[in-house]
Formats: structure tokens, sequence, C-alpha cells
């Protein structure tokens, strides 16, 4: 069983960026969650291990460049965090 899953990345409402790590290109993209849950299925692990061997870099592929391992980022859903920290704060105006 996976530690995390796509369907629990799509529920935290995090943004997962795939990035190439070869030198000369360093390109990145967002990946779409929910294409890949109706890809691989929700239960489908969404750490690196996971994820890793499914993609490629298709511009350095292009170039001919040499196969480079991809790398991931995982940006939280601060937005949504901030709102329910917020939430039933009430600002005080004390003289």
């Amino acid at each position: 069983m996976p530690l995390k899953t796509l369907a629990d990345t799509l529920a935290a409402r995090e943004s997962v960026h795939v990035n190439c790590s070869h030198p000369m290109c360093c390109r990145s993209t967002k990946l779409d969650i929910q294409a890949l849950i109706g890809r691989l299925g929700p239960g489908h692990g969404s750490m690196h291990e996971d994820l890793v061997g499914l993609f490629v870099c298709s511009h350095c592929k292009a170039a001919g460049r040499d196969r480079r391992p991809v790398f991931f980022t995982c940006i939280p859903d601060y937005e949504g965090q901030q709102r329910e920290r917020n939430r039933d704060w009430k600002p005080a105006f004390d003289r």
C-alpha cells in the first residue's frame, strides 16, 4: 500500500510538478492529477518512487540528450490552509 495515493493528493488540492534534471533543459510542467487518476487509478502512489519511472523529458529526447532522471515538486494548497486557520479569527480593536 502506498504511503500517499493520487486520490490523497487530489483531495489535499496539492499541485505536483515534474522537473527535468538535465542541466541543458531544466523544464518543468504541472501534472494533471485527475488525468493521472484516470490513467493509473486513484490507489496509485503519488510519491517520487511511485511516479519516477513513468516520466521522461520529451524535449531532451527530441534533442537527443542522454536520459536524466526527473524529480517532482509538491506544492501544498497554501490558500486553503490559510482559510482554515483564519476561519474563526475575528479582529479586535482595543484602545
